[in-house]
């Protein structure tokens, strides 16, 4: 019997300009600019942000889109008093949740075993609310990348009523905030001074 020999697939290197903006020189912003994002910015970032990997394909993260001023208001009220003029600013925002009923999803997710799995988790909430919460902030990480691919700003912030504004946009619903991202053309001054990252040696370990 004979076998084809294949060579390994060569995957592309992000080139400098890439690191820079996705990486070494993005900033979380503080202020934005008055330039609205636009719907087709926003699908952009949604459209990137939908790839990144989680366990078993279940995609739980889910994102509100907050542009209105009432929406805002509505928002805003719910935030720690330090992010709410941030977040009235800010021409998008994004409420990124988490759906605890992910698993409803399997069977077009992952067809080959989705009716399956759908089933194996229909009475395990506490279990899919573990995997949901952190396969989102896995998620969500890919998420601001998207924001920054999309060449916009990012300021997401986790002091907030959780409880509150899952009562003010989602009840009736398995979908649980995790995180408000502001989104937006950085405006005046926007950035803190860039603090220092932990020291390679203290972060990294060989075996």
């Amino acid at each position: 019997m004979s076998t084809t020999h294949r060579e390994p697939q060569a995957l592309d290197v992000l080139d400098d300009a890439g690191r820079k903006l996705l990486f070494t020189e993005a900033r979380t912003a503080n202020t934005f600019a008055a330039t609205a994002v636009t719907d087709g910015e926003l699908a952009m970032i949604w459209e990137l942000a939908r790839w990144s990997p989680s366990a078993a394909n279940g995609q739980p993260l889910r994102a509100l889109f907050v542009r209105t001023g009432e929406g805002k208001e509505r928002l805003a009220r719910h935030l720690d008093e330090g992010n709410r003029e941030k977040t009235l600013q800010a021409p998008a925002v994004a409420v990124l949740t988490y759906d605890v009923d992910f698993h409803e999803q399997m069977p077009t997710v992952f067809p080959a075993r989705g009716e399956m799995l759908r089933a194996a988790f229909t009475d395990q909430t506490e279990k899919r609310e573990t995997l949901a919460g952190y396969n989102s902030a896995l998620q969500t990480g890919v998420f601001l990348l998207a924001v920054r691919a999309a060449g916009l700003a990012a300021g997401p912030m986790a002091g907030f009523d959780k409880a509150g504004v899952d009562a003010e946009f989602f009840a009736g619903t398995g979908w649980r905030s995790h995180l408000v991202v502001n989104i937006g053309h950085p405006g005046a001054d926007p950035w803190f001074p860039r603090l220092p990252r932990v020291p390679v040696e203290d972060a990294i370990a060989w075996a």
